[in-house]
């Protein structure tokens, strides 16, 4: 079956209408094929189809000459976010700028760091009072009002794009806030509507629950949520007020397909997929990772490569190492550009806590080569929590785990983090788990450089949470307010720190000496092309055990201290002469066997 183009076309004006030709015939194959195994059998699905390409046509014409530019730039280099230039940047809009127009303020300190890439979480309008962070959206087309308007966000897109940055935003697919237009159409009673959700009697939601996993078994226990106006119970996965999509309806699909293209037009350049694994419920599993969530996600990237082609898709799918490559999808189906490696973030963690290296070792041995046009996602930090339990198929003990979290959680050594759902994960900032807070030595300090050397080394896109390169302290100031109490992943999401940022240039100040060292780290990446994404990353043996010893191609090794013991390195084994003392927790990186200033 193929496309119904004619739809497409004649949406566009004549002068784009070869360009919209050319990538209609290279993804429309699969782009007609995950369509129709998701929706093929349902009455209608050809109108349905003539339908959606109309839409997307539509969106097409709509995309500003700005932006096609993009398009076209990036088509010529489709591996433009591969290089070792690329540095994420991660925060929460109000917490680093107070609003869309202080971000854009913020502009130079990005530059200064070498940013190109910035994820903004949540900014669209969240629901009314309690909104899980701003992930339980109330409108895919309104920025939240405490935080600008549309003018403002299209400025600042306009702005990040002048300055060689580009926007990822997240693009919540699993649920709308139960305040959403569509939300509130299906309480009101509107037949269309309600079939954008699963409403289920008690029994039929019992037989679900069964199988099912629980995201937040404290805070939100359970998957479902009796709403009287909906006249049974709601499908919620992670909260109450977040109301779970019903993707077996194809006018979701539409709709959602609809909404990326709308925020892509406004200068989006990368979209945060979250909660990917959660997309399709099968009755008698675990509703993750089915199949269908990966048609799902493979037509949606179809449509982004012919409706908007510089635009990024990325996996938000913290699961183990064996079930990531899925989210890229296969060389005749893609699917996502970029997925996080957050196996390794965690590994990285556990090997700071067990001063031995084995775990990272393991992750990184079962991490499967990158597809072409592809990149992990690499990071320290980010606004949620580390989930230990991701590590079992590695530490093949849940006790191995528990000791883990004790250590980071239970004030049993130099970290500062805290406990999360049950004492399996763990929150706090990064300077605050590598000894900041009891020790702001200059061990805190290397512990600090090296998960983040591990992150900038390994082979992807690195992304640096905010005020991590000022070695921002925990903030527990959340406890005293009602509405994020019982959630302490807010104690890393505390306000950029102005007075430590006033401090970044000064040697002697903690914050000044977090942030030389950082930057020192993402300037020698700039400059070793072996540092792309997609050259092979090599385990290399080592005699010690807290030793990770890493090659990049045929040039570049890492040899990274997890322990507190100091140890010498005959440089031979890796490419160099002579040896080298290594200090605790410290790390070396070698280019053609030698160390690198």
């Amino acid at each position: 079956m193929s496309l119904p183009l004619r739809r497409l076309l004649d949406a566009l004006p004549a002068g784009r209408q070869a360009d919209a030709r050319r990538r209609a015939a290279r993804h429309e194959a699969v782009l007609a094929d995950r369509l129709q195994r998701l929706y093929g059998h349902l009455p209608g699905h050809a109108a349905w189809l003539e339908s959606l390409m109309t839409d997307v046509g539509c969106l097409m014409a709509a995309r500003p000459a700005a932006l096609q530019a993009v398009d076209a730039a990036r088509e010529d280099d489709p591996t433009w976010f591969c290089a070792p230039t690329m540095l994420g940047y991660s925060a929460y809009v109000d917490r680093f700028g107070g609003n869309l127009r202080g971000v854009k303020e913020r502009i130079p300190h990005l530059r200064d760091l070498g940013v190109t890439y910035l994820h903004l979480l949540p900014f669209l309008r969240p629901r009314a009072g309690e909104n899980d962070g701003g992930f339980a959206v109330a409108s895919f087309d309104d920025v939240d009002p405490r935080l600008g308007t549309v003018a403002d966000l299209e400025d600042l897109t306009a702005s990040l794009r002048e300055a060689g940055i580009s926007l990822c935003s997240d693009l919540i697919l699993n649920h709308v806030a139960d305040d959403h237009p569509w939300a509130q159409g299906a309480a009101a009673g509107n037949p269309h509507l309600r079939d954008f959700f699963h409403v289920l009697g008690r029994e039929q939601a019992d037989a679900y629950e069964a199988t099912l996993g629980q995201v937040f078994p404290q805070a939100a226990p359970g998957n479902f949520t009796h709403v009287d106006a909906m006249g049974g119970w709601v499908w919620t996965t992670f909260y109450p007020f977040q109301w779970d999509l019903n993707y077996a309806n194809p006018a979701v699909f539409a709709a959602v397909a609809a909404a990326l293209l709308r925020l892509a037009n406004r200068g989006i350049d990368v979209f945060r997929l979250d909660s990917t694994a959660f997309l399709w419920k099968r009755l008698g599993t675990d509703c993750m990772n089915q199949p269908e969530a990966h048609w799902l996600l493979q037509a949606l990237r179809a449509i982004v490569d012919i409706a908007a082609p510089g635009v990024l898709l990325k996996a938000e799918a913290i699961v183990p190492t064996r079930e990531l490559p899925a989210y890229f999808g296969a060389a005749d189906a893609p699917e996502c550009h970029l997925a996080y490696h957050s196996t390794l973030m965690t590994a990285g963690w556990a090997a700071l806590a067990e001063e031995d290296a084995s775990l990272v070792r393991e992750v990184a041995a079962a991490t499967p080569a990158l597809p072409a046009g592809a990149s992990w996602l690499t990071y320290v930090r980010c606004h949620d929590d580390i989930g230990w339990k991701h590590l079992l198929a590695e530490a093949g003990d849940i006790s191995r785990l528990a000791a883990v979290a004790h250590f980071y959680n239970d004030g049993a050594s130099y970290a500062a983090g805290t406990g999360f759902q049950g004492g399996l994960a763990t929150n706090g900032t990064a300077a605050a788990l590598c000894g900041f807070s009891s020790d702001p030595s200059d061990a805190a300090l290397r512990r600090l450089l090296l998960v983040h050397g591990l992150a900038l080394c390994f082979g992807g896109l690195p992304v640096l949470y905010t005020g991590d390169e000022l070695a921002m302290a925990n903030d527990g100031s959340y406890r005293d307010d009602p509405a994020r109490a019982h959630d302490s992943r807010w104690i890393q999401r505390a306000p950029f720190d102005i007075v430590r940022y006033a401090e970044r240039n000064d040697a002697t100040t903690p914050a000044g000496r977090a942030y030389a060292g950082l930057r020192r780290l993402i300037c020698l990446r700039r400059e070793l092309p072996e540092l792309a994404a997609g050259v092979p990353c090599t385990v290399l043996p080592s005699d010690d055990p807290a030793l990770l010893a890493l090659a990049r191609g045929d040039g570049f090794r890492a040899l990274l201290n997890f322990s507190g013991r100091s140890f010498a390195i005959d440089l031979g084994a890796y490419g160099g002469t002579g040896t080298l003392a290594l200090a605790p927790w410290d790390q070396v990186w070698l280019h053609r066997g030698r160390p690198l200033a």
